[in-house]
């Protein structure tokens, strides 16, 4: 089956890696298991929950011509996690958020996001915010739902 959503994933993964605006922030390809103590995350593909589904992306899909076109409608998952060492829920929320604006600021700047004007189109569609209040810390997770289409 071809799809575009291993390359969209991996443009949105290159795109955070190089954003110096998230320096501070861990840039994951989808879940990832580390030794690291970072507290503000940046996850593609993955809500960030351990006992989750740990489902990446969606598609639907149907042809565009009598061809070999194909257009892919797709939704892919990106967490914005902000952690913190203490109970200050604004705090931890304002970050997530400012992580989050960071992928808004990407679409916006190039809905293709480098593969292609005309060939794929993004934006965020929805988002949700959870917080919670742990023996940790505080920890605010916003996920975005990055929905687009491409044709293949």
């Amino acid at each position: 089956m071809g799809s575009r959503v291993p390359e969209v994933i991996d443009a949105l993964v290159a795109l955070g890696a190089a954003d110096t605006a998230l320096a501070e922030v861990q840039v994951s390809d989808g879940p990832e298991v580390t030794e690291t103590s970072a507290p503000d995350w940046l996850v593609i593909g993955f809500d960030g929950d351990p006992n989750g589904d740990f489902q990446a992306a969606n598609t639907v899909g149907g042809w565009t011509d009598f061809g070999t076109g194909r257009e892919e409608q797709f939704q892919i998952t990106v967490a914005a996690i902000a952690s913190r060492g203490d109970t200050d829920v604004r705090a931890a929320r304002a970050r997530a958020y400012e992580i989050g604006g960071r992928v808004e600021a990407w679409l916006r700047a190039d809905p293709s996001i480098g593969l292609g004007r005309g060939q794929v189109e993004a934006a965020i569609e929805a988002s949700q915010l959870t917080q919670d209040q742990t023996s940790q810390g505080v920890q605010a997770v916003l996920l975005l739902t990055m929905a687009g289409r491409a044709f293949t």
